[in-house]
Order: structure tokens, then C-alpha cells, then sequence
């Protein structure tokens, strides 16, 4: 509504402009309204010259081409309806207009800063997505190298077990090959001692038969 009122205004600015040509004028939009005690003329100001563009509360309206309003004093009183207007007048919504420009201004370039960190921080979480996917990378191979050493670690520890019951087995034989060798130790000896005795035994007894198998000399008769 407000860019539609001004740009009517524009147009019949221009439209003036266009017919006179010879002269350039502006409407002065200025006006000090007097607030009174009634609605008419005839009664006494309450409070002078309230200047143009100044927003009042509306209490009242009445058929007599006057309205009853709060001034920004606080003052209740009546003014003519004729000079009164639903929307601001042309030269506050051009202050407006300019403000809300200069405004949206300052918010574009506060967004073009945002902007400029947001990129900024963009190239930031880049690098450093990248420098983690470099580090994942270097995690997984390091997980990859400790499972094959816990692996090898596992075989290693299954083939020692291995060994382990292998070394007591050849214990185990090498302690009865021991026992056996001293069983057989002992029974060489006793019978290297059987034979021994033997051999003394048939030494006595040869000692014995010998003489007994010595022939028996003959006594000469003719002695």
C-alpha cells in the first residue's frame, strides 16, 4: 500500500512537471492542526499547532466533520476530519522508505560478512574433513597391522602349545627310555654275576673231578 501511495504521488509529480515545464513546484505537506474542546470552531484550543505527521488515538468520530482524539501530550480533544489521514503522510513514509533501505543496507552487508565467514569456515571444515579422512585412513591401516600381529601372536601362542605338549611327550618317552636302560643296566649285571658265580662254581667243582679222574698208579708186586 505504501509503495503503491507513492508511486501515484511520483506519478502526478511528473504529470505536473509535464504540463507547466516552464516552472518546477512541490506541494508543502505541512500543517500545525489545532485540537479543541468540541466539535466546531467556535470552541476553545486545547492545544496548538500539533505538527503534520504526528499519529493521535481516535476516541470518537461524529457527522459534524470533526473527530475525537488523543493527542501524543495526552490531551483529549476534537480536530477537523479533513485533516486527518489513514495512513502517514508522504514525506514520514519517504523517511520510513529510507530508513528501512538504509537498514536493509546494513543487513546486506552484515550478510555479506556472514557470508565471507561462512565460506571461510566452509574452506576450514573442508580441510580439516579432509585431514580426518587422511587420519581414518592411517587408523584403519594401523587396525589392520595390530589384527595381523594378533593373529600371527594367536598362531604363535597355538604353536608353543603345540611344542610345549610335544617337549613333554618326548619327557615322557625319554624318562621310560631311561628307566628301561637302567632295568637293562641292572639285569646285565646280574647276569654277568650269574655267569661269574657259574664259572667259579664250575672252577670248584673241575678242582674236585680232577683228581678223582687221575688213574691209580699200581703197586709193583715184584718190589
Amino acid at each position: 500500500m505504501t509503495l503503491f501511495r507513492l508511486a501515484i504521488s511520483a506519478l502526478f509529480i511528473l504529470s505536473s512537471i509535464a504540463a507547466a515545464q516552464a516552472k518546477t513546484v512541490w506541494v508543502d505537506d505541512q500543517l500545525y492542526l489545532p485540537v479543541r474542546s468540541g466539535a466546531g470552531s467556535q470552541y476553545r484550543i486545547i492545544e496548538n499547532a500539533v505538527p503534520s505527521g504526528t499519529a493521535m488515538e481516535v476516541i470518537e468520530t461524529s457527522d459534524t466533520g470533526y473527530t475525537r482524539v488523543r493527542t501524543a501530550k495526552g490531551n483529549d480533544g476534537w480536530v477537523s476530519s479533513q485533516y486527518l489521514s489513514d495512513s502517514p503522510i508522504a514525506a514520514d513514509q519517504l523517511k520510513t522508505v529510507s530508513r528501512q533501505l538504509e537498514q536493509a543496507k546494513t543487513e546486506l552487508s552484515s550478510l555479506r560478512e556472514q557470508l565471507k565467514d561462512v565460506s571461510s569456515e566452509r574452506d576450514n571444515l573442508s580441510d580439516v574433513e579432509s585431514s580426518l579422512s587422511t587420519r581414518s585412513d592411517e587408523l584403519q591401516q594401523e587396525l589392520m597391522r595390530i589384527k595381523n600381529i594378533a593373529s600371527n601372536s594367536i598362531n604363535l601362542e597355538r604353536r608353543n602349545g603345540e611344542l610345549l605338549g610335544e617337549n613333554q611327550t618326548l619327557r615322557n618317552d625319554l624318562e621310560v627310555l631311561t628307566a628301561e636302560n637302567e632295568r637293562l643296566e641292572a639285569s646285565k649285571e646280574s647276569d654277568v654275576m650269574l655267569v661269574g658265580g657259574a664259572l667259579v662254581l664250575g672252577g670248584v667243582l673241575l678242582a674236585l673231578l680232577i683228581p678223582m679222574l687221575k688213574p691209580t698208579r699200581k703197586t709193583d708186586n715184584w718190589a
